[in-house]
């Protein structure tokens, strides 16, 4: 007959480093063996119960025994839910292994990982192969650079329009993360242009070739609209806008009968001869059918791109962009005589573009820049508060107060 089991009291005193007890790492290997078996042994039940068991021996067991049992666990389907809990909130290279290589992890289980963890478990799950728009989503919210890049460079994740916005925000402060969102099958033309003006020029000109898209197709189906808003007085603010975008002709014919020139190209001889100042943006702008503030903030851009995009948008010449950039007194040269690289960059855009996609560039900047008026900083240009402008660049300051002169009709 076999020898009974002998019943471990309770009170019996520990002795001895924990490395030394052969019982409890045999056990723990029995028992996280026991939670693997596959459902024809053991139910849901019996496993739940098992993994309880786990979870109080866990919590005394070395680092070295945990990381054995994360290796042992990671190949499972299922978990016991307090166990999976445990080990997620466990040392980054412990947690790291079932992060990596547990398949049976739902995206409740690592969302409530993001939540109660921090920088070096946000970084496991955004190299996790599979990652859902929602965790994506929670780990772009959490803001770390870093772990973001790690998102954007996974592949198998998937982002949703959410997170890609939020990515977006966080690329202003953290450069080097457009390179790698203009990798991203989800990024959108809107987000790719609000990042135009913080992007390097390498980022700049993959969004002018990559973003830059046609209205040719819109054009088409909206031809006859045209002709029905008129008749009815473009009365339809709805209507209004959307043909706003989508029609061929950017300038503003009727900044014209107010403008003290015939043309935009006048207006930019003069200009060239005269200087550029504070009336001399707006004016600018109204002429090229943009608000004064997309124009400050496009005459105000150190990389200069911009500005041949507002040129072929609005049909300028050549000698017209070479006029303009005369007057706002930039380089064309370097002293061995060389030509510049911020001009040779920009002659290079004003090529590059055709008319209809720098249009469309230039309206959606229209529509971002123009909608970033908060009613905070519109009371400020109200009472011209400039300690509320403060963060601003002088050229957009000023174009602010160009618009005060409307806010105060």
């Amino acid at each position: 007959m076999s020898q009974p089991l002998s019943s471990p009291p309770d009170d019996a005193p520990e002795a001895g480093p924990a490395s030394t007890w052969k019982a409890r790492h045999a056990l723990l290997r029995r028992l996280a063996d026991v939670v693997s078996l596959p459902t024809s042994r053991i139910n849901a039940f019996e496993r739940s119960v098992v993994g309880d068991l786990l979870v109080e021996m866990a919590r005394l067991a070395t680092p070295e025994d945990r990381l054995k049992m994360a290796h042992r666990l990671a190949p499972l389907a299922e978990l016991p839910n307090g166990l999976m809990r445990l080990m997620l909130r466990d040392d980054p290279a412990i947690a790291g292994v079932l992060i990596e290589g547990c398949a049976g992890l739902t995206d409740a289980d690592l969302l409530s990982c993001v939540r109660d963890t921090g920088h070096d478990h946000h970084r496991c799950i955004a190299a996790r192969r599979g990652v859902s728009e929602v965790v994506s989503e929670a780990l772009i919210e959490a803001g770390h650079p870093d772990v973001v890049d790690t998102l954007l460079r996974n592949t198998t994740a998937r982002l949703s329009q959410t997170g890609i916005e939020t990515a977006v925000a966080l690329s202003r402060a953290q450069p080097r993360l457009c390179e790698h969102l203009l990798r991203r099958p989800e990024l959108r033309p809107s987000g790719a242009y609000v990042m135009f003006w913080w992007s390097n020029e390498q980022d700049r000109r993959t969004i002018l070739q990559r973003f830059a898209v046609s209205r040719e197709v819109m054009q088409e189906v909206s031809e006859d609209i045209f002709a029905m808003a008129a008749d009815e007085g473009w009365q339809d603010p709805v209507s209004r806008k959307a043909l706003q975008f989508i029609e061929r002709r950017q300038r503003n014919r009727g900044a014209i009968d107010k403008s003290p020139y015939d043309s935009l190209e006048h207006a930019i001889t003069e200009i060239e001869r005269q200087g550029m100042g504070r009336d001399s943006v707006a004016e600018i702008a109204y002429l090229s059918g943009i608000k004064p503030l997309t124009g400050a903030k496009i005459l105000g851009d150190p990389g200069g791109e911009p500005v041949a995009i507002l040129c072929k948008a609005t049909g300028l010449d050549r000698e017209y962009l070479t006029a303009l950039w005369r007057s706002m007194k930039r380089p064309e040269t370097l002293p061995d005589g060389s030509v510049h690289p911020t001009w040779e960059r920009v002659q290079v855009t004003f090529e590059m573009l055709a008319v209809d996609r720098a249009q469309t560039v230039l309206r959606y900047w229209n529509w971002s820049l123009t909608s970033a008026m908060t009613p905070a900083l519109l009371k400020a240009i109200r009472e011209g508060d400039t300690d509320e402008l403060d963060e601003y660049s002088i050229p957009e300051r000023a174009a602010m107060m160009a618009l005060a002169q409307d806010f105060g009709r």
